[in-house]
C-alpha cells in the first residue's frame, strides 16, 4: 500500500496571486470601512471571511506591514495603523513640495498627446465617481497623479509620491462616496489638467496646492470639508 501522501502545496504563481487578491481585498475592506483602524484582527479570522487559509491572508498581511498600513500585535494578529493629524500635516507639506512646483513645470512642458492620455484617465476617474465605486476611484486617482508626474521625466519623485499616498492610508471613503466628495475630487482634475495644456503655470501651481488640501482634509476623512470659496 502507497504511503499517505499529505497535500501538496500549490504552485508559487497561484500562491502568489492568492496572496496578492487577498491583499487587493484588504485595502478594498479598509477603503470602505469594512476594517477598522486600531482594531486587532487575527489571520484565523480574516482567512475564514475570505474562504482561504491563513497563510496567504499572513502574506498579505507581511506586505500590508511594509507598506506601514498594518503592524504585528504579538501573540493576537494585526492592527490597522490610523494616521495622526501630525503625520498627515507632514505628507501633506511634502507632497505639496514636491507636486505643486513640477506640476507647474509640467505646464511648460506637456504635449498635447500626454495630455490627452491624461483626459482619458482622468475620464475613468469621474465615471468611478459617479458611480461611487470607490476602489476604482482610489486606483483611477493614483494612476492621474502619477502619469501627471511622470511627464516631468523624474522617476524618484514620482516613486516618493507614491509611498507618501500609501502612507496617507484612506479609511471608509463609502461615506464620502455617498456624500459627493469624490466627484468634487474628480472636478478638480479636470481643472489642473486644463491650466497644465493651457500652459498657465500659477493655475497649475495653486489648484494642485488646493487639491492637495482637501486631500488631507476630506480623502483622509478627517471632517476638515473644502470652504466654499476655495
Amino acid at each position: 500500500m502507497a504511503a499517505h501522501k499529505g497535500p501538496t502545496a500549490p504552485p508559487l504563481a497561484s500562491r502568489s496571486s492568492l496572496r496578492e487578491q487577498i491583499e487587493v481585498s484588504l485595502r478594498a475592506a479598509l477603503i470602505t470601512g469594512e476594517i477598522r483602524p486600531g482594531v486587532v484582527y487575527s489571520a484565523p479570522a480574516l482567512a475564514e471571511r475570505f474562504g482561504v487559509s491563513a497563510t496567504p491572508v499572513r502574506e498579505a498581511m507581511l506586505d500590508l506591514i511594509k507598506d506601514g498600513m498594518i503592524v504585528a500585535v504579538p501573540n493576537k494578529g494585526f492592527r490597522i495603523v490610523e494616521t495622526s493629524d501630525e503625520e498627515l500635516d507632514e505628507i501633506t507639506e511634502l507632497r505639496r513640495l514636491l507636486e505643486v512646483p513640477t506640476v507647474g513645470r509640467i505646464a511648460t512642458i506637456i504635449t498635447s498627446k500626454q495630455v490627452d492620455h491624461l483626459r482619458a484617465i482622468a475620464g475613468v476617474v469621474n465615471k468611478a465617481a459617479v458611480k461611487g465605486d470607490t476602489m476604482a476611484f482610489v486606483e483611477a486617482d493614483r494612476h492621474f497623479h502619477l502619469e501627471l508626474l511622470r511627464v516631468g521625466g523624474n522617476t524618484r519623485l514620482v516613486d516618493m509620491v507614491n509611498q507618501l499616498r500609501i502612507r496617507t492610508r484612506l479609511y471608509g471613503l463609502e461615506e464620502l462616496a455617498a456624500a459627493g466628495h469624490l466627484g468634487r475630487s474628480s472636478e478638480e482634475h479636470v481643472a489642473l489638467l486644463d491650466a497644465v495644456a493651457s500652459g498657465d503655470r500659477r493655475s497649475a501651481e495653486r489648484i494642485m496646492s488646493q487639491h492637495l488640501g482637501h486631500v488631507r482634509g476630506v480623502w483622509a476623512n478627517r471632517h476638515e470639508l473644502p470652504q466654499a470659496d476655495e
